[in-house]
């Protein structure tokens, strides 16, 4: 359902971020490191460092604007 939102912003903000899915097939221990208890989350990182979190469905403007507020 937040896919193809990603997508766009994606192709969008490429300039200023990259988004990237998680396999938790590959890395079944990754989502637990990050503290990750639901289904999306999404994990914005800036330096190697985690900056913001969140969590839920949302509509893509409410995505931008939070990017663009962590970036």
């Amino acid at each position: 359902m937040i896919g193809p939102i990603l997508e766009e912003l994606s192709d969008e903000m490429s300039a200023q971020v990259t988004i990237a899915k998680h396999n938790i097939d590959n890395e079944p221990n990754t989502p637990t490191k990050y503290g990750v208890r639901g289904i999306p989350t999404m994990l914005l990182f800036k330096d190697g460092e985690l900056k913001a979190t969140k969590v839920g469905a949302t509509t893509k403007s409410d995505l931008k604007s939070w990017i663009e507020q962590n970036i």
